[in-house]
């Protein structure tokens, strides 16, 4: 994109771009469901959130789309998200797919926990510690924030973080296992999955130094389409949006996937177009696109 295009009118970007969205896709209503990614998608990775951005999403909501946030945060970190946005009911994804939730304002918590999906973490935790014992493990613990072997970087977990032993990760059904090694990147963590031979879980490698395991067949695509089903949209009008490994099945499983202009090249790669840089308001873009077909 030129300096001349980040400085245009997103609408009159959305005219431009408007082959980011086919014919075939419904316009917005309430035929339409939009999966949006969060960190990388709508936000920076440095927590921004684009004035054009959330103007976008909250005219998708009001056009009746179904409009479902679905992320790799957990719970705790996804609602704070939603609300900026303007998303106050509906469905949200989050643990990459292994908890759903439904926003709702007169909970007690502001949302319900409809879907849970769990895991015995005890054989990957196990698996990963001997190839790196100095690595930063986590366990998700539901509701509440997390459970870690050591403390991670500031700002990088959610909710309420206390520091156990290693043993006690093992002992309770799991959501979500969180690997953090600095010195590792995309392609160690790939090598390193392959080497040990992870069976019985599924992973997705973060933008950091970052790897996720989760329940087998469980990811964002998975939940994403048990949603579908109970809203009764069909297959053929669905979006979805994302950046990162995490984001793979989804943007496969829409019947249109875009991805971010600052994905890398192998989610670029499975996406049916590209739209603009997450700081270029990129999401913006394609959600205009679709509100003004």
């Amino acid at each position: 994109m030129t300096g001349t295009d980040r400085l245009a009118p997103v609408t009159e970007r959305a005219a431009r771009w408007r082959s980011l969205v086919p014919e075939a896709v419904p316009a917005a209503g309430p035929d339409l469901m939009v999966a949006l990614d969060i960190d990388g998608t709508l936000l920076t990775h440095d927590g921004g959130l684009g004035a054009e951005v959330r103007a976008a999403v909250a005219a998708l909501k009001e056009s009746g789309t179904h409009v479902v946030l679905a992320t790799g945060r957990s719970v705790q970190a996804t609602i704070p998200v939603a609300r900026d946005l303007g998303l106050t009911d509906g469905a949200v994804v989050s643990s990459n797919g292994a908890v759903c939730v439904r926003i709702d304002p007169a909970h007690e918590n502001g949302y319900e926990i409809t879907d849970v999906v769990t895991f015995d973490p005890g054989p990957a935790l196990r698996l990963l510690r001997e190839e790196l014992p100095d690595g930063l493990f986590a366990v998700e613990d539901l509701g509440r924030g997390y459970k870690v072997t050591a403390p991670f970087p500031m700002g990088e977990l959610s909710g309420e973080v206390e520091v156990v032993p290693f043993e006690e990760l093992l002992e309770a059904p799991a959501t979500r296992v969180t690997l953090r090694a600095p010195h590792l990147d995309a392609a160690d963590f790939d090598a390193l999955v392959d080497r040990i031979g992870l069976h019985g879980v599924g992973y997705a490698v973060g933008w950091t130094a970052w790897l996720d395991i989760s329940p087998e067949g469980v990811n964002k695509a998975s939940a994403l389409e048990m949603l579908r089903g109970r809203l009764d949209v069909a297959a053929g009008a669905t979006v979805a949006m994302g950046d990162g490994g995490n984001d793979l099945e989804m943007l496969a499983w829409a019947a249109h996937g875009v991805a971010m202009g600052n994905a890398g090249p192998h989610v670029q790669a499975v996406a049916d177009a590209v739209t603009g840089d997450v700081h270029e308001d990129g999401a913006a873009v394609v959600l205009r696109a679709l509100l003004e077909r």
